[in-house]
């Protein structure tokens, strides 16, 4: 089953409009990855900038499609246009962001615990921890994307929780 976010933008435009997460049902995400990947879609519905480079999607103005996925061990960008006709795929190895995934998943069960102990002054410090791993994952999306896709750095961060929500499941 896949979950999908579609916006209203011009007709051509290098911007995505609609975001698949690929894989198995998202039924058991917690309520806090579900949180974050329903924000993360509904962010990306609002306002984004992803223009592919090279190939078929370069020559292609967009907007654009994209199915998010993990095969294999490695995250694919599959690239497509708005009827899902293919232009292209991207993948990209895991490994270099394992540690980051790791510890938002950390970040994730602490401030779980946090909310279910009550404890507002921990839930800001780990809000906090969390925005600051956004950061490092959406920097490090950007250098792995670079020379295949030009993106903004607010689109980078929404991908990188996707990521994370989409590595959760496996």
């Amino acid at each position: 089953m896949a979950q999908t976010a579609q916006a209203r933008i011009p007709p051509a435009a290098p911007r995505l409009v609609r975001v698949t997460l690929d894989g198995e049902a998202l039924t058991r995400l917690s309520p806090i990855l579900e949180a974050d990947r329903a924000q993360a879609v509904a962010d990306l519905e609002a306002e984004n900038r992803f223009a592919p480079k090279g190939g078929q999607a370069a020559r292609d103005p967009g907007p654009y499609a994209l199915r998010l996925s993990i095969q294999e061990g490695r995250l694919v960008f599959d690239i497509r246009r708005t009827d899902d006709s293919p232009l292209t795929a991207i993948v990209l190895a895991l490994g270099p962001f394992r540690s980051l995934i790791k510890d938002y998943q950390l970040l994730v069960d602490s401030h779980i615990m946090a909310i279910e102990e009550g404890r507002e002054a921990r839930i800001q410090a780990i809000d906090m921890g969390r925005r600051g791993l956004h950061n490092e994952g959406a920097q490090l999306m950007v250098e792995r994307l670079a020379g295949k896709v030009e993106m903004d750095f607010a689109t980078a961060r929404r991908l990188f929780t996707l990521l994370c929500v989409l590595h959760q499941r496996i």
